[in-house]
């Protein structure tokens, strides 16, 4: 029933795209853009990062723009420091500066938030996150991120699947990226990502523990991602016995949202921390993960993104 609607918004989105790719406007810089085509969480912030920290390793000073999904900022464009209030600037953006040390400027105006980022940092290449349908900022390269479990759903456009462009739209990319196995597409050459586990964290102090410390404990865990249950399994994976608490992507967290009434540990995301962490218990803890990639798929990676020095 949902088809013909699916239909229209297929109809509306080409459009829309034709019409601010005709007048998308260059900055002074190189713009690669991390996106998907599906909504949902499919593991682009942690690609961010380690595209961050590559490009510095490869002799690029990179910074990094975004939309700040739910940010509240005093002004825009707005500039993200690591000390920055998620409420104001985003969860992402803080998680991102604070993993990465880069400039990153956040406005729903990408154009606007690469100009400030240019001009007030010492920048040469942008990163523009979850930019893909951002049309109206011409980009030198595109990089589209697959959840390797759920891959494109039925295949079909909103309302009636999760699709915001359709699958054809992957085939256009330079490069294409699933996280973790599972989904792939003949013909398409594409890139495994996986996500590893580094130290658990406490939220209130410097205390560091291996996952493994945790195997045949209970504890609650808590996930306000775009998609829960990867981090559920992880920890699952770890032989930990996981009391379940999906929040809302991007919650706005309150401290009663996490008193569950007794002591066991908290366990939670990296993304959830960030909001979390003023009024962190002693008993909790949060998860950080970096994007992995073998050697080829690292190098295809470094190959496309030196041409750009070439291109402009």
């Amino acid at each position: 029933m949902l088809r013909p609607l699916a239909a229209l918004y297929g109809s509306l989105a080409s459009a829309r795209r034709r019409r601010l790719q005709a007048r998308a406007q260059r900055v002074d810089a190189p713009v690669i853009v991390v996106g998907n085509i599906a909504v949902g969480g499919t593991g682009k912030t942690p690609l961010v990062i380690w595209l961050v920290e590559q490009l510095r390793a490869w002799g690029w000073r990179p910074g990094v723009v975004s939309r700040g999904y739910g940010a509240r900022p005093p002004r825009l464009p707005c500039e993200v420091l690591p000390e920055s209030d998620p409420a104001e600037c985003g969860d992402e953006p803080v998680l991102v500066a604070q993993r990465t040390g880069a400039p990153v400027v956040i406005a729903p105006d990408r154009v606007a938030a690469c100009r400030t980022l240019l001009a007030n940092g010492n920048v040469d290449i942008i990163v523009s996150d979850d930019g893909l349908q951002h049309y109206r900022l011409a980009r030198d390269l595109e990089i589209g991120v697959v959840d390797g479990a759920r891959g494109l759903g039925n295949g079909a456009l909103l309302p009636a699947g999760p699709l915001r462009e359709p699958p054809a739209r992957l085939r256009e990319l330079d490069l294409v990226v699933v996280n973790g196995d599972g989904w792939s597409e003949p013909g398409l050459p594409l890139l495994r990502m996986r996500l590893q586990a580094d130290l658990l964290r406490k939220l209130a102090g410097e205390e560091r523990s291996d996952l493994v410390a945790f195997a045949g404990r209970r504890v609650h865990a808590v996930a306000g991602i775009g998609h829960p249950p990867r981090f559920f399994a992880t920890l699952r994976a770890a032989g930990i016995e996981v009391i379940e608490h999906a929040f809302a992507d991007h919650h706005r967290y309150r401290p009663q949202d996490l008193h569950f009434g007794d002591a066991l540990p908290v366990l939670m995301t990296e993304k959830d921390a960030v909001k979390c962490r003023p009024f962190a218990q002693a008993h909790w803890w949060t998860l950080p993960v970096s994007a992995a990639f073998d050697a080829a798929d690292a190098d295809r990676v470094q190959e496309s993104v030196a041409l750009l020095r070439t291109m402009r």
